[in-house]
């Protein structure tokens, strides 16, 4: 699969096709049309990943119009190497020059556009001062299936990227927890990941003892005890795809409390990966995680939602969570994670990520789930 992966790149044609389609989709959804920022949404659009600053670099998509890329003149020769580039027009603007004014006719002036999450708010409002008769929406509300759905070639990078995050944890089960700091074995996870091929780490969460309890724990510099229970987290990106995975180790050998509530979890997990097919809404996963939990009498300590969507970024819509009812369809990918945190003691999280089939779920992560010991 990784050799595949490798020599199945996406091409200007493949670029070109999902501009349409998202320009096909906001004319669908009443919009003018759609800005994409740097971020998730401009890679998945034209595979370019500048780095974002104040100088304004911007996608305008709109349906019966070509693509246009407006991008800073210095950053201009980066942006023609960019995979998608001959899919869409470079239109450059030059420090000392309003950048608005090189963006503001590529929009109906009196639109509703689509803008992407991330777009900084210097940005539109700069747009708005050209163009006080425009207004705009989060594609988080407008657009959320804008990449929620993948493709084979997407769905096989996503499988690379967890095969990398299970081998990973295979290999830190072996490298010592007792008498280290967290952060040390952050560290240790971070090389693993990159080992395994990740071109970027996005977190490493190593929360030892108490500190299990904060599911977003940074690691630290607390030094890890015999007798801990130690909840890992940790993700990034391969082929330019995400990864994410939680498993939970014991050092040493667990107590009663703490092995019964792991098995408490991991029968959680196991509900909600169970619970996913087409036609099911994405409150339904964490219906059936949150079930198990509250029925062993820790629902008041799982204190999150069940999962997130995955894809060209760690975190992305859809959100498995209470309220939203999203139909589930396939090639849909998120991750699966139910968790018990006792302040002041330790917690337990375990997480796969999952797609969608055409009659089920599929995990992407087959680590082992039971508790591990360490030393």
């Amino acid at each position: 699969m990784e050799s595949d992966v490798e020599s199945d790149a996406f091409t200007p044609a493949d670029y070109a096709a999902r501009m349409a389609a998202a320009a096909q989709s906001a004319a669908d959804a009443g919009l003018a049309g759609l800005l994409i920022a740097p971020g998730p949404d401009l890679a998945h659009l034209t595979g370019y990943r500048p780095v974002d600053t104040e100088r304004l670099t911007l996608l305008v998509l709109a349906a019966g119009q070509d693509p246009v890329l407006v991008v800073p003149a210095l950053e201009a020769p980066d942006a023609a190497k960019a995979p998608g580039a001959a899919a869409l027009t470079l239109r450059d603007w030059a420090d000392g020059r309003n950048p608005y004014t090189a963006a503001s006719p590529l929009l109906d002036v009196a639109g509703r556009f689509g803008v992407s999450d991330n777009t900084w708010a210097l940005h539109i409002l700069g747009l708005q001062r050209e163009l006080p008769t425009t207004s705009y929406v989060p594609l988080t509300d407008a657009l959320p299936m804008l990449r929620a759905v993948k493709d084979e070639r997407e769905l096989a990078r996503l499988a690379a990227a967890g095969e990398a995050a299970d081998a990973a944890y295979a290999q830190i089960l072996h490298v010592p927890f007792a008498d280290r700091r967290e952060s040390d074995v952050a560290a240790d996870l971070a090389a693993l990941l990159r080992v395994h091929g990740h071109s970027q780490v996005d977190f490493t969460v190593v929360g030892s003892g108490p500190n299990g309890a904060n599911p977003h724990h940074e690691a630290g510099d607390r030094v890890i005890r015999r007798g801990d229970m130690v909840v890992l987290d940790f993700g990034g990106l391969k082929h330019g795809y995400g990864s994410d995975i939680s498993r939970t180790v014991h050092v040493g050998e667990p107590t009663p409390e703490e092995q019964r509530v792991h098995d408490i979890v991991r029968e959680a997990q196991q509900a909600g990966v169970a619970a996913v097919r087409p036609g099911a809404a994405c409150q339904d996963i964490d219906r059936a995680a949150r079930a198990v939990i509250t029925e062993f009498g820790y629902g008041e300590r799982f204190i999150h939602r069940t999962g997130h969507g995955i894809g060209v970024t760690t975190h992305e819509p859809p959100y498995m969570v209470e309220g939203e009812e999203q139909p589930l369809v396939p090639g849909m990918c998120f991750s699966v994670e139910p968790g018990i945190y006792l302040p002041g003691r330790f917690g337990v999280r375990i997480e796969d990520i999952v797609t969608v089939t055409e009659d089920g779920g599929r995990s992407f992560n087959h680590a082992p789930r039971e508790l591990a010991i360490v030393e």
